[in-house]
């Protein structure tokens, strides 16, 4: 169970990932993050999550930051606040990233994983709704949770789950929800071969870094949520509080994503 505890003051914030125009979607769940944080009299940062560096380009960047702008959604840390709030860009903490790594590694809650995605494939074991592959029990090391000291930044890393627990979380707008590993999600990567943090572990090191008191994001990053309350459980760090707004779909019944936006610039839309 992952507890939600007290917290001081709000921080919520706005991270986009630079890899195409924001949508709708994106709009309206950026607008809930920024009304939380207004009605709470708390603060957001704009955190810049171009992670991967060969799917993020800075005009989307810059085009997102300017779309926000004159959509009347501000943030107090971040772009355009001064060099001491910020640019906060997630291709620039890869050190940091790695701190934690070696830390995980250590506890013995990560190993190294050279298993590619046919030979996962291979078992056919699909999560409950159907939209991923689970990492099998039988790819694993025969030890589990073996402290290790030497970090190879060259192959995949993933974190230990125990098949048959339930990860659970109060969710702000939907209630409590509820997963269980072995069904919902097994062994996650929280390190690329690529030489990358995953998004899971960049998102929860920064999280954590940044004070964020509350994590507003879409609903299709439940699962997210839930393997990201495994990570700050792992390292004793407080979980931020979860609101998880409900997905837009296009008018031929589909999840609005970056790859189906047809205007070049956000503010052509009646928001």
């Amino acid at each position: 169970m992952c507890e939600e505890k007290e917290k001081i003051s709000y921080r919520g914030r706005i991270a986009p990932t630079p890899s195409g125009y924001l949508h709708q979607g994106h709009v309206e769940t950026f607008k809930v993050a920024y009304q939380r944080a207004q009605e709470r009299n708390g603060k957001i940062v704009f955190r810049n999550d171009d992670i991967d560096k060969n799917r993020s380009k800075n005009f989307f960047f810059q085009a997102a930051i300017e779309d926000l702008k004159g959509l009347g959604i501000e943030w107090d840390e971040g772009p355009d606040c001064g060099g001491k709030f910020g640019p906060y860009n997630q291709s620039e903490r890869g050190a940091l990233y790695f701190d934690i790594l070696a830390m995980l590694a250590q506890m013995g809650f990560i190993y190294p994983c050279s298993k590619s995605r046919k030979d996962i494939e291979k078992f056919e074991l699909k999560s409950r709704e159907g939209n991923e592959f689970l990492f099998p029990k039988k790819l694993r090391p025969p030890i589990s949770k073996k402290a290790i000291n030497q970090i190879d930044l060259t192959t995949n890393w993933r974190f230990w789950t125990e098949w048959g627990s339930q990860v659970s979380f109060l969710d702000q707008r939907a209630g409590e929800m509820k997963f269980e590993i072995g069904r919902d999600f097994s062994d996650f990567l929280v390190w690329r071969k690529e030489g990358i943090a995953s998004y899971e572990l960049a998102t929860v090191v920064d999280d954590h870094l940044m004070q964020i008191s509350e994590v507003v994001r879409g609903e299709d990053l439940l699962i997210s949520s839930a393997r990201q309350c495994l990570l700050f459980e792992a390292l004793g760090w407080s979980t931020p509080s979860f609101y998880h707004c409900k997905l837009l779909y296009g008018s031929d019944g589909k999840k609005l994503s970056k790859s189906t936006r047809t205007l070049p610039r956000l503010y052509a839309f009646d928001c």
